[in-house]
């Protein structure tokens, strides 16, 4: 487990430098106002890219965790394929979108509809290769693309607009995506995409709702933000997000790999599961707060000017706030993965829908009465309050599995009412529709 942890913490150092030294160049070069531009793209992109996780990577990750090789690579070219098709879909909206409004802004959204395909084909490739077990292949992938973005950069930078570093970004996202299939062997399955979001509709919807509403909520609240307190209080939001850089890779890592690792400590030692989750988000909200208390009290003015330019003197009066959001999301993190380990879409659904509507009501309460600074600290109420449903929501589900499980015969089926129990090995899980009726049931005889 810890040297996939390990990969997983080297892919996603890569890939978030990547994105920090984009981010970074961005703010320097252009100010507060372009780089709330940048911002608005990077939340709608992070919206579509929920919407191709959901449906592709997410299944993928559950459901084919240590299976045989061989159902693997047919798993991950329909996976491929579903991401490649979002991608296309959502890049000609994106497109289209951007001629109808022009401008600027419409500038930003068409050079991101082009690379929506890079973008997401190469992210699918990730996750798959962490889904195999493989993670040191998906830090060789993200490496390559931080290898291209570097001379991408220099020709961005010779325009010095929003939409030349998309581009110079997108682009290099697009010379991974190709090394992928070096990798694999394995080309995206556009025929596959229809028998692939059938046969994994029942996690694949859920899935898509609950990273719609997540990536969304944020979405939201930048719009919401940018229309109260202007382009550059947005910002300076992201701004202050950006020198938390260095611990989201750390907790974005995690990420590609504890619902896997979650899925198999629930294969081989179910009792062990929540134990593995506490741990898992306490020790990444400690590492949080650490962090944050270190860019507080350490980092002197000059530095961080060095690193946001101008944006240091408004973006550090929010890293107290920032840093308190971050704590709430990364102890999220370990109930997250146990509700998906579990294959219990519908509680993680649930949580995730209840976490984003205090995300986006607090966060525009604060925009109104506060601004910037105001809209920060209302996330951090919000993202603190959302994990608490997390976690009773993974206590809830945790207990109804372990009731399923205890009252099974040792048959390897057991007709409840109309649904079939059937214990998947690759999951380590009963097939999740009935376990979700089944567990229902169980509940209102206790509760009846």
């Amino acid at each position: 487990m810890a040297g996939r942890l390990s990969w997983g913490l080297g892919d996603q150092a890569v890939s978030s430098l990547t994105n920090f030294v984009v981010g970074l160049y961005v703010a320097r070069s252009l100010g507060a106002a372009a780089f709330g531009l940048f911002s608005i793209a990077w939340v709608t992109y992070g919206v579509i890219l929920n919407v191709s996780r959901g449906l592709a990577t997410d299944p993928l990750m559950v459901r084919f965790s240590d299976g045989a090789k061989s159902r693997w690579r047919e798993a991950l070219g329909q996976a491929v394929g579903t991401a490649l098709l979002v991608g296309v879909a959502s890049g000609i909206v994106s497109v289209l979108f951007g001629l109808l409004v022009g401008g600027s802004l419409g500038g930003a959204f068409v050079a991101l509809g082009v690379v929506l395909p890079f973008l997401l084909v190469q992210d699918s490739w990730r996750f798959g290769f962490f889904a195999a077990g493989t993670g040191q292949k998906a830090f060789v992938n993200d490496g390559i693309q931080a290898v291209a973005l570097f001379p991408a950069l220099v020709i961005g930078a010779r325009y010095g607009t929003v939409v030349a570093f998309l581009l110079a970004w997108g682009c290099s996202a697009g010379v991974a995506a190709a090394f992928g299939w070096v990798q694999t062997s394995v080309l995206p399955r556009l025929g596959g995409v229809r028998s692939w979001l059938r046969d994994h509709r029942e996690l694949g919807v859920r899935y898509l709702l609950e990273n719609v509403s997540n990536s969304g909520s944020s979405q939201l609240r930048a719009y919401g933000l940018g229309a109260v307190a202007g382009l550059a209080a947005v910002g300076t939001v992201r701004g202050a997000e950006q020198l938390l850089g260095p611990f989201l890779a750390l907790l974005m890592g995690l990420s590609l790999v504890t619902v896997a690792e979650g899925a198999r400590v629930l294969q081989r030692s179910p009792h062990r599961l929540w134990h593995f989750c506490v741990v898992l988000g306490g020790v990444q909200a400690a590492a949080a707060l650490a962090w944050g208390l270190g860019l507080l009290l350490l980092i002197p003015a000059e530095a961080g000017r060095f690193v946001l330019g101008s944006l240091w003197d408004t973006s550090s009066l929010l890293i107290l706030p920032v840093t308190f959001a971050v704590v709430g999301a990364s102890f999220t993190t370990g109930a997250t993965a146990g509700l998906r380990a579990l294959g219990t879409a519908k509680r993680s659904l649930r949580s995730q829908l209840i976490a984003s509507v205090f995300y986006v009501v607090f966060g525009l309460i604060g925009a109104a009465l506060g601004g910037a600074a105001g809209s920060e600290w209302g996330v951090a109420i919000a993202t603190i309050t959302g994990s608490a449903v997390w976690w009773w929501q993974l206590r809830i589900a945790l207990r109804d599995h372990f009731a399923i499980a205890d009252n099974l015969p040792t048959a390897p089926a057991q007709r409840t009412g109309e649904h079939s129990l059937e214990f998947h090995p690759v999951s380590g899980s009963f097939s999740h529709e009935e376990l979700h009726s089944a567990s229902d049931g169980m509940t209102e005889m206790r509760t009846g």
